[in-house]
């Protein structure tokens, strides 16, 4: 039995990201592209419908800081979900948060130009959460104590 073109592959978000993806910006609709006649006539931009789904399109734009290469570090992430995905507002900087995606699916897919095509991936998912072990600032309390710990051990 063949592979239908198209075919998503459902990938464990740490197995495809083991040191996370950051959101830059946020969730947008994913529109349909319109030509300069359409806007001039004051068409209205239609949301994507996924082919499968039947659901609407999202997309955001993550960086991946496990990969090596610049270029391929920073891609946008498709979402499939009828009421737009919404992050926690954990910024790490301004327009930054840790994310981890849910329902991840991948799709081989040619990517670059000319002679620097290579296979790359389009990934998918159905909603977004806060990474699991995020790390959080500690609170006033338990860093006076993980201070004086330290205290001890040194005059120890």
């Amino acid at each position: 039995m063949a592979l239908m073109k198209g075919h998503r592959f459902p990938v464990e978000f740490g197995e495809a990201f083991p040191r996370g993806l950051v959101m830059v910006g946020e969730i947008e609709p994913d529109l349909e592209y319109q030509s300069q006649e359409d806007r001039a006539r004051g068409k209205e931009q239609r949301q994507r419908v996924d082919d499968i789904t039947k659901q609407r399109q999202w997309k955001a734009t993550v960086t991946d800081p496990d990969e090596a290469k610049a270029k391929r570090a920073s891609f946008e992430v498709i979402f499939t979900a009828e009421v737009q995905p919404a992050p926690l507002p954990d910024e790490v900087l301004p327009g930054m948060r840790p994310i981890e995606l849910v329902g991840v699916t991948a799709s081989p897919k040619v990517m670059g130009q000319g002679e620097f095509k290579f296979l790359g991936y389009e990934y998918r998912a159905t909603g977004v959460k806060a990474p699991n072990g995020a790390p959080r600032p500690p609170a006033a309390g338990a860093r006076g104590q993980s201070e004086a710990k330290q205290g001890e051990s040194k005059a120890g």
